[in-house]
């Protein structure tokens, strides 16, 4: 037996600056912006996600998928930075990977919103067609960028032009 998923996938990301990421997000990822709600203390602490309450802002990709922004309505210390070079040297590492059609001028939008390049600023080959970017965005969540010359050998179950 499985779980039996209804929608398409969503990912929460918690955050300390709501407004920075949110604008990241919306302006530069180009997410549109779907919802924002205030969760009070009382329903917040039993759920484990803040003791005092928390905002999430949920935006959406033209596919349908969704990423939630979840900031504490108390503000947090601030993070400690995440020790290793290497993103799979990182305990608990995850990171969103973002499939797009010109990778090139998606590292050219990233390097002018700010975002620091973990692979440098040229696409990197990872295996024939297939050329890939890490970055971060304006938290240090990790962001990968990949192109696929052939996107329809790597996902056959999409139907071309279908959004």
């Amino acid at each position: 037996m499985t779980i039996d998923m209804i929608v398409p996938l969503e990912v929460g990301i918690a955050c300390r600056d709501l407004p920075k990421l949110r604008a990241f997000y919306q302006d530069v990822m180009g997410f549109q912006f779907v919802s924002e709600i205030v969760v009070p203390a009382a329903k917040a602490a039993p759920s484990a996600l803040s003791a005092d309450g928390y905002t999430v802002v949920r935006l959406q990709t033209p596919y349908g998928e969704r990423v939630k922004l979840l900031a504490p309505n108390t503000p947090s210390a601030p993070a400690a930075a995440m020790p290793g070079k290497y993103i799979l040297d990182r305990a608990g590492a995850s990171y969103l990977t973002f499939i797009v059609g010109d990778i090139d001028a998606a590292i050219a939008i990233l390097l002018q919103a700010g975002s620091r390049f973990l692979t440098g600023v040229e696409r990197v080959e990872a295996r024939p067609g297939v050329y890939l970017a890490f970055c971060e965005d304006p938290e240090g969540n990790v962001l990968e960028l990949v192109e696929y010359t052939d996107i329809e050998a790597y996902r056959p179950d999409l139907k071309k032009g279908s959004n």
